[in-house]
């Protein structure tokens, strides 16, 4: 029997038609800060104004060369901290090389309550707490989490098992799955015989960026399988999961694309209204 595909564009449609009132109240505005020209970065940032569009919300595009220097891109963060007017902002990773040695100290810069990404340490360390303080996740775990709460798909007391040990998705990934009462597993580029680990899990989450990492024989029966991964093979894109022969041992499975990546765009853009909640608050 084939697996239930999780649309994440479904999904992702409907959470951001349930935005419309609270942007048409709040009036917030999206920055997003890029530097280069990264075919995937371009690709992602479409969906992102795209989304904004669709919602009404505001929303800014600030493209740099790839030969900006650090200082300029402090002083844009820094003004961007200040300007009232804006609600929420993004630094589109990967910065080019020459700058990914200062990411931590760009990042540091950035006002916890304008972290629409959850990448600054404020808001990562509130998500180590609990649920309760996830105020500002990082859009792709909570994406994830979002998919399988609104799918029905139980995660306290499963063998929940993360792929991929990144700031960005893998390791934020694991600390929300622990705050619903999962059982974790993680695993990355040094753990040796992977297939013995996902072997144990009733939710498998592929976050390693390698195409068809994630074989049929590496799935028990039956268990959800969440695919993060976005590869280029030829002219074609695929995730880290062998989805054609997956679909036929998981119970539930999500496709590339149309998975995750629709999940990550609309919890960002929930994460712009969080902070202009916040804001207000913070003011009042």
């Amino acid at each position: 029997m084939s697996a239930r595909i999780l649309s994440g564009t479904d999904l992702a449609n409907k959470i951001l038609t349930s935005l419309k009132p609270m942007v048409k109240k709040l009036d917030p505005k999206l920055v997003i800060i890029q530097i280069g020209n990264d075919p995937a970065s371009d690709s992602y940032i479409r969906k992102k104004l795209q989304s904004c569009d669709d919602i009404g919300m505001r929303r800014e595009h600030l493209h740099f060369d790839a030969s900006v220097t650090f200082d300029e891109l402090m002083k844009t963060i820094r003004t961007l901290n200040e300007d009232d007017d804006v609600t929420g902002y993004i630094l589109q990773l990967p910065l080019p090389q020459m700058l990914q040695e200062n990411e931590p100290l760009l990042f540091r810069e950035i006002d916890p309550y304008k972290d629409i990404d959850g990448f600054t340490a404020y808001n990562l360390g509130k998500m180590f707490l609990s649920s309760d303080f996830e105020h500002l996740p990082p859009a792709t775990p909570a994406g994830i989490i979002s998919l399988l709460e609104q799918n029905g798909i139980e995660i306290e007391g499963k063998c929940a098992v993360v792929v991929g040990a990144s700031n960005i998705v893998g390791k934020p990934l694991g600390t929300m799955l622990v705050n619903r009462n999962a059982t974790l597993i993680q695993c990355h580029k040094f753990t040796h015989d992977l297939r013995s680990y996902t072997l144990q899990g009733d939710i498998v989450i592929s976050a390693a960026g390698k195409a068809n990492l994630i074989t049929a024989d590496m799935i028990k029966p039956g268990a959800v399988v969440i695919d993060v991964g976005m590869n280029r093979v030829g002219d074609t894109l695929v995730g880290d999961v062998d989805f054609e022969n997956v679909k036929d041992v998981a119970s539930a499975i999500t496709p590339v694309p149309g998975g995750v990546g629709p999940m990550t765009v609309a919890s960002l853009l929930q994460n712009c209204i969080r902070a202009k909640e916040r804001q207000l608050e913070r003011k009042s």
